[in-house]
């Protein structure tokens, strides 16, 4: 089936059934998921899938719907129900669809020998990555091991003339352990994402993460309430500063719910965060030539030198900003309409490596496990359960859990004193190594 062809036609139906603008997504996919335990295989799941969403509008009112058949009759019931869905809501002036032309030109993002590879050999890639992860005589349970692999197309048309599409892929590797010593025990995993096959770390290296993570935070040892610097692992960077992408969501700011609302072209944090926002960055594993809605996706720099330059904006949230779309209208698929999310995002690395920020901290936390939400993106406040090691003399002393650490935004972010040279940008939300210099540690 051309779906290319069909998307334009659905448009077509939907004006033809009463739509005044008209916009159609449709979705194909295909999933793998190989789970081994104990070196048995324990699942094999594969499916494909296809659906299509229509957004309409009647006057400014908005209507959505959507089905997985793609039979004339099961259309045209959707596209009937999008309508009259629409002609029950109230009229916004600010629902409008894109007409922006073009795509990003975005390499590596499908690889095709990842489906002609032999079954087999997918699953011999999991149970050797279990065994190598259970040789390491500290672990003592497995909680598992897979592979998975998935590609995706996607078509988007509307009433403006916007037609585009494309395709992409992926394939992962992970792995789960245990370490027990007494009546202790601790869970490490590790997993490794990647757009291209090839690409795709080696087992050694994954199993080897995974069961460091299990071992290395038995025998904790508790600290003292005290005030102290905090190394966040590029691991844990992400739960810290999730917080302040969250504020700089568009639709938040415009309802008031962010403390960065009047922060625009102000610094707000140090000079050594610059956070990058990235729908075009090769092999990106949230990379895309056009966004949920059609627009091109852009290299949009959100904060630079601690200075706010930009928040993130689908084209609802655009057009009531009055402003224009950042291409970062997001969808969980067909069967969601259009929010706001972003793409690659990552810091701009800094000139310390990870041993040279730890060696110059006399006394302080090496933060590598972090519950809780971040910094509140309404309030700027920040608490958190927290574990990892504890320094001293600039050296790694002890594992420590059960802390809490807390602070506010406008703290944290201008008591980041150090950024590493460590980043990893195969993440969507990649981080390096990086400093506060002082939080509140609360222990014993």
């Amino acid at each position: 089936m051309n779906y290319k062809d069909l998307s334009i036609k659905l448009v077509e139906k939907c004006l033809k059934h009463g739509a005044g603008e008209a916009e159609v997504f449709l979705q194909s996919s295909r999933n793998l998921s190989i789970e081994v335990l104990n070196n048995e295989i324990e699942t094999i799941r594969e499916a494909a899938s296809h659906g299509v969403g229509f957004r309409v509008f009647v006057n400014n009112r908005m209507g959505f719907s959507h089905c997985n058949d793609l039979s004339e009759d099961a259309l045209d019931n959707t596209v009937k129900r999008a309508v009259a869905f629409a002609k029950l809501t109230s009229a916004d002036e600010n629902n409008v669809l894109p007409s922006a032309e073009g795509m990003t030109e975005v390499k590596g993002l499908y690889d095709p020998s990842i489906a002609e590879i032999d079954m087999e050999k997918k699953i011999s890639m999991a149970l050797e990555l279990e065994k190598l992860a259970m040789s390491d005589k500290r672990i003592s349970k497995s909680s598992g091991s897979g592979f998975s692999e998935s590609e995706t197309e996607v078509f988007i048309a509307n009433s403006h003339g916007l037609s585009k599409s494309y395709k992409s892929g992926g394939c992962g590797l992970g792995v789960s352990v245990v370490a027990e010593k007494g009546e202790q025990k601790n869970t490490g995993g590790e997993y490794c994402s990647r757009r291209m096959f090839k690409d795709l770390d080696d087992l050694n290296k994954i199993a080897a993460k995974a069961s460091e993570d299990a071992w290395e935070m038995l025998d904790p040892v508790m600290v003292k309430t005290q005030k102290a610097p905090v190394i966040f692992d590029p691991d844990v960077g992400r739960s810290l500063l999730g917080g302040v992408i969250a504020a700089l969501n568009g639709e938040r700011v415009l309802q008031g719910a962010s403390f960065l609302k009047e922060r625009l072209n102000e610094k707000f944090a140090t000079e050594l965060l610059t956070v990058i926002d990235d729908g075009t960055l090769e092999k990106g594993l949230a990379s895309a030539p056009f966004d949920g809605e059609g627009v091109p996706t852009m290299k949009n720099t959100l904060v630079e030198n601690g200075v706010l330059r930009s928040f993130l904006y689908n084209s609802y949230a655009a057009k009531k900003a009055g402003t224009e779309s950042t291409g970062n209208a997001s969808r969980r698929g067909f069967t969601s309409m259009p929010g706001i999310g972003t793409h690659n995002l990552y810091l701009l690395p800094g000139k310390h490596t990870r041993d040279d920020i730890i060696a110059s901290t006399g006394k302080g936390l090496l933060l590598k496990g972090l519950t809780g939400y971040g910094i509140n993106p309404v309030s700027g406040n920040f608490s958190g359960g927290a574990s990892g090691f504890w320094i001293e003399n600039g050296k790694i002393k002890h594992p420590v859990k059960g802390l809490t650490i807390a602070g506010s935004a406008p703290d944290i972010l201008n008591d980041l004193d150090m950024m590493g040279d460590d980043i990893d940008t195969n993440k969507t939300f990649a981080t390096p190594t990086f400093r506060i210099k002082q939080m509140q540690i609360g222990g014993k």
